[in-house]
């Protein structure tokens, strides 16, 4: 899935800060990377394959993208 189609899925997203350089992400309510959590800052390509993890529950099967 590319970075347009992405888009047509995601209600809400938000990246929240905290202290000491800490943060989560969360998509459509559901957690995708905590800083806190892992111990660590997300490798490349980390988030976005845990948002179109978290997507893969909301978009159809037979989703195809139309240009217009």
């Amino acid at each position: 899935m590319n970075e347009r189609e992405i888009e047509y899925f995601i209600s809400s997203w938000k990246l929240i800060p905290s202290t000491g350089g800490v943060f989560d992400v969360t998509v459509n309510g559901e957690l995708i990377f905590s800083k806190k959590e892992a111990g660590r800052h997300a490798e490349p390509g980390e988030v976005r394959a845990g948002i179109l993890k978290a997507l893969e529950t909301v978009r159809p099967a037979d989703f195809q993208l139309v240009a217009k």
